[in-house]
């Protein structure tokens, strides 16, 4: 019996030490509004650091949302820094705001930039990591764009789009229901023009609420193509394969629009960072299965990218 014990109690112990950590977790608070966790390698504090930037809507460091929870942007910062790369990644404003039932009305595209460029800022100033890179989801391609820029050592783009998302969301509005397509010409036409307007359908309520028209507004004075001309620093972009919400011709414009980018299609992947064999159902429905395991050519790509 005592035999038996001694083995189970080695098998424990040497459970325990396969799953030890390789980097040191810390929170951190950068404004008001955000805060953060900091993963570094133990072996290796003052390495690179990349910082995650989530994509649309009340997305967490985690890249979940209330009724999404993947865990895809957790998954790849703690690949990453596996692979010996610092991490940081954030909650966007509207999460904390949600959470102490403060939301800003006024919330405007530019905060988003504004929280990525502080949040540069204060890892540049208290740490001293040998290189800071960007890397950012959908949404958050654009927001690390313009906060990179003249602050970071490189800049990655995951699912991030090259148009006007006007002229994304014209696109997609076609592709459920051409026949609202031209009414969402209309609308985003008005909105380029810094206008408001009541004058669309009921069908596209959600998409065009006079409640967000302002955000929207500031969103479509920038262009993702020449904010990508604009940087002078290394550059990868990578789009999936099985990404339902930005396809590959999107990676496309952005890398003719910077030609020194460095284009990577990963087959299977989808705008969640998992890899799909199945069809569009199995696509949606794993943005809510955090039991997947993010794409391994995604952390082999990033990793070398940053190392070379």
């Amino acid at each position: 019996m005592k035999s038996y014990l001694f083995l189970v109690i080695c098998l424990v112990a040497s459970i325990s030490f396969c799953q030890e950590k390789t980097y040191n977790e810390k929170e951190l608070s950068i404004t008001k509004w955000i805060d953060g966790t900091l993963l570094s390698p133990i072996d290796n504090e003052k390495s690179t650091l990349a910082i995650l930037i989530a994509g649309s809507g009340p997305t967490n460091r985690n890249g979940n949302q209330n009724f999404l929870k993947n865990n895809s942007l957790k998954k790849l910062a703690e690949g990453l820094t596996n692979n010996g790369i610092a991490t940081f990644r954030y909650d966007k404003r509207i999460v904390k705001q949600i959470q102490h039932g403060k939301v800003d009305k006024d919330m405007m595209f530019d905060d988003f930039v504004s929280d990525a460029s502080a949040v540069i800022d204060f890892l540049k100033e208290k740490y001293t990591y040998s290189k800071i890179y960007v890397i950012g989801h959908s949404q958050g391609s654009l927001v690390g764009m313009l906060a990179a820029k003249g602050k970071a050592n490189g800049f990655i783009s995951l699912a991030g789009a090259g148009q006007n998302i006007g002229d994304v969301l014209v696109e997609q509005v076609t592709k459920m229901a051409p026949k609202l397509g031209e009414e969402a010409q209309k609308v985003v036409d008005k909105l380029k023009e810094g206008k408001t307007t009541t004058d669309y359908p009921a069908a596209l309520a959600s998409v065009f609420n006079t409640d967000i028209q302002p955000f929207m507004i500031n969103w479509m004075t920038y262009s993702p193509t020449k904010a990508i001309k604009e940087l002078d620093m290394p550059i990868l972009l990578i789009n999936g394969t099985k990404d339902l919400q930005v396809s590959k011709s999107e990676a496309r414009l952005l890398k003719e629009a910077n030609e020194k980018a460095i284009l990577t299609i990963i087959e299977n992947m989808n705008h969640v960072l998992f890899e799909i064999k199945g069809d569009d159902l199995e696509n949606s429905k794993s943005y809510n299965e955090s039991f997947r395991s993010i794409s391994p050519q995604l952390i082999i790509s990033i990793t070398e990218f940053i190392k070379s």
